[in-house]
């Protein structure tokens, strides 16, 4: 139709943004009924739609962005069937089609067809096909630029407007029986469980009824005890494993009018992992906040401070057989972070103080306290405390280690797991494995030859950092929020401060001060010019060269010249063609068959070492050295997820050009069983993409948009520069 002056009216179609969220693009109504109005449809082939005009118009499809009219159903069976040739539901650089496919053209009413070619198009239209079938749709208009969008921006995009909200996860009634099921649930009678503390009385009420208004569900609600949570407690309910009971808050249910519970939302990792994590979400959290998603952070910080108050601590994960175990500590850098951005709102004091409380607690009670405290060195260790074999991991994971005593004692592999949990055969040598075992889990990087064996008697680097950070933290809150007194309430109070019931920033000075001598003493290598662990049993400083030195700056615990010296010696051992690997080749050792591949060694990277690191060199003022790492990080995830059908997945090796996202470790790679379109990503890897993307400059982000490799890109812009300086030579002369 047009316009009095000539000019044509544009339809909604054209009116569309192409870079629309796809519950926006793909809308029930995004003008195809017109067009149904106005044209009759013809099915031409499997792959396009022919459109007949009832009556004589003008279609100049050059004047016009390109668009294309296509069969939902019909045309991703076809490019499927030609493309997909190992039958993955991913169409990528491994398949071997014509990575080409004609489409009819919208405004030639689909007439004339144009093809779309090349593996990242071919790709695209996978991806947007299987999001419109989602959504039920039979038609779709696609823009050609949502087909040709840059891949940094369509990452950044997927990133934003689907992986957040896909990854987000709430516990109570209305999801219990989704939320509830528990892949590592191995038992005979699986079923949805919630434990519920005694401290929250009201949460038991609520889940009963809930049990009782839907028995379909089968939920089974539990009491946890009144009192210390034991390591033979948690053993003695492996056979009834469930989730914990999380922060809650009242609201109106708007169908009965009556007041009620819900849950506070949070982000899960990703992959088989879905449950509230530790360090996960304080990684997840830097990529949130930046999308300005407060609200969740603040959720999930209110979730820690939940589980601090009732358990004791920050839990590996919300499930009953977590219960013993922490994960690294980063409350206190979330919560500043959260406040930041609420500062002016109502509550937001109140929110950062049982914050810092919460902190305040587990300081005490779980990282100064043994066994994780070594009073000797005055220093800290992961070390939580357990029986048996960890229930969340098959069994079978440890085949080689337990079939030897089985047969020690006559008995089948299962008799033996069975007769060992249940404390009938006991055996010394696999209690100290497990010990190890269970530590190296607490630390979050499970698993690596750095820890193995021994990581219940380190003194880390990255856990007294950490705590360092903790330290300073809680001196910079108490002193700046709260006038230098910060009083403890009896439900945050421990055995360390039940007395001393008011806490003062000199104190939590002192503490940093002496805890940076210690490290020094300890862990720092002046002849490397680097950090290491140390083994509190052997009293020795260990040789495994890990990225997690870094953490140092990260935490400010490094002095200037320290860090000068891990600039200069340490990051050149760790720098690798996709940014910085776990630890070094010569550390890790001979890998073969009898020494397989760790997932924290060499040769992986993993998100949260980069942004550490990245964070470290910045505070530092090692700027150009933090743009550089982040380039290489970036162009690899990039990169995957341009040539792997948008796959953004757990882990990297960062060693590899063609197929980083391709690894050999024990655990897989969580997030590269996509299926037709990435759905979730993987959260820290989400986060790390957005904060990276912070770090890079505008002409990086060019250089990235068109998948220029770092050598490329540096070899290029010192060119330019060195034209410039002998340019300006030149004129000075």
């Amino acid at each position: 139709m047009s316009l009095p002056d000539g000019r044509r009216r544009s339809s909604s179609i054209e009116r569309r943004d192409p870079y629309a969220s796809p519950e926006v693009y793909y809308a029930k109504d995004h003008g195809m009924s017109s067009l149904v109005r106005n044209r009759i449809w013809v099915t031409k082939s499997p792959a396009q739609i022919e459109i007949v005009n009832r009556r004589r118009a003008s279609h100049d499809e050059y004047s016009q962005p390109q668009k294309f009219i296509v069969n939902v159903q019909a045309t991703l069976e076809d490019l499927l069937d030609r493309e997909d040739t190992d039958k993955n539901h991913q169409i990528t650089i491994d398949d071997n089609g014509p990575k080409v496919i004609s489409l009819g053209t919208l405004g030639s009413a689909g007439y004339k067809s144009k093809d779309v070619r090349g593996n990242y198009l071919i790709g695209n239209l996978l991806q947007e096909l299987t999001l419109a079938n989602d959504l039920g749709r039979k038609n779709v208009v696609i823009d050609l630029a949502r087909l040709t969008e840059n891949p940094v921006s369509r990452l950044s995009r997927f990133i934003k407007d689907t992986f957040w909200d896909n990854l987000t996860r709430v516990i109570d009634g209305s999801v219990i029986e989704r939320v509830g099921k528990d892949p590592k649930d191995r038992t005979g009678n699986p079923r949805p469980r919630i434990y519920v503390p005694r401290g929250a009385p009201e949460q038991f009420e609520y889940y009963t009824q809930v049990a009782e208004v839907r028995p379909e569900v089968g939920l089974d609600v539990q009491w946890l005890p009144d009192g210390p949570i034991t390591p033979e407690y948690v053993r003695s309910i492996n056979e009834k494993p469930g989730l914990l009971a999380l922060e809650m808050e009242k609201c109106i249910d708007p169908q009965t009018g009556l007041e009620t519970l819900r849950g506070l939302p949070f982000v899960v990792p990703g992959g088989r992992f879905n449950e509230l994590y530790g360090w996960d979400s304080y990684m997840t959290s830097l990529g949130l906040l930046n999308h300005g998603r407060i609200d969740m952070c603040k959720s999930m910080v209110r979730n820690f401070c939940f589980c601090i108050k009732h358990y004791g601590k920050i839990l590996n994960a919300n499930r009953s057989y977590y219960l013993c175990r922490s994960q690294p500590p980063f409350l206190t850098d979330m919560a500043l972070r959260v406040y930041e951005k609420i500062k002016h709102d109502p509550g937001a004091e109140e929110f950062l103080r049982t914050s810092v409380l919460a902190a305040i607690k587990e300081y005490y009670s779980v990282w100064m306290a043994e066994p994780r405290y070594d009073a000797v060195t005055g220093l800290s260790r992961y070390h939580p405390e357990g029986l048996g074999v960890p229930p969340e991991t098959e069994a079978s994971h440890f085949l080689h280690i337990l079939t030897p005593y089985a047969k020690k004692h006559n008995m089948t592999f299962e008799e033996f797991v069975q007769a060992y949990n249940s404390d009938q055969v006991h055996e010394p040598d696999l209690d100290e494995y497990f010990r190890h075992d269970r530590a190296v889990r607490e630390s979050g990087h499970d698993t690596s030859y750095r820890l193995e064996h021994v990581a219940a008697d380190l003194a880390t680097v990255d856990l007294n950092s950490l705590l360092y950070k903790y330290e300073t933290d809680i001196a910079h809150i108490i002193h700046e929020h709260f006038g230098d007194k910060l009083v403890i309430p009896p439900e945050f109070q421990t055995n360390e401060n039940r007395l001393d019931r008011m806490e003062s920033s000199s104190t939590w000075d002192r503490r940093a001060k002496r805890r940076k001598l210690l490290m020094d003493k300890y862990l720092w290598s002046e002849e490397k010019g680097m950090f290491f662990d140390y083994d509190t049993a052997k009293r020795v400083r260990t040789s495994y060269e890990s990225v997690t030195t870094f953490w140092t700056m990260w935490a400010g615990v490094a002095s200037p010249k320290q860090a000068a010296s891990l600039v200069l010696r340490a990051l050149p051992k760790f720098e690798c063609f996709g940014g910085l690997v776990s630890g070094t080749e010569r550390s890790r050792g001979k890998i073969d068959v009898d020494r397989p591949n760790r997932q924290w060694d060499y040769p992986f990277g993993w998100a949260p070492q980069q942004m550490l690191a990245w964070g470290g060199l910045q505070k530092y003022g090692y700027h150009e050295e933090a743009r550089t790492l982040a380039y290489k990080w970036l162009y690899m995830v990039i990169k995957a997820f341009n040539d792997f059908n948008g796959v953004v997945v757990e882990k990297y090796n960062v060693t590899k050009e063609l197929d980083p996202h391709k690894v050999d470790a024990e655990y897989g790679n969580q997030g590269s069983d996509i299926k037709g379109v990435p759905r979730e990503g993987f959260g820290w890897v989400n986060a790390s993409y957005v904060v990276g993307m912070q770090i890079v400059n505008a002409h990086m982000k060019r250089a990235l948009g068109t998948l220029t490799p770092w050598d490329t890109f540096y070899q290029a812009t010192k060119m330019h520069i060195d034209d410039e300086i002998i340019s300006e030579a030149v004129e000075f002369e």
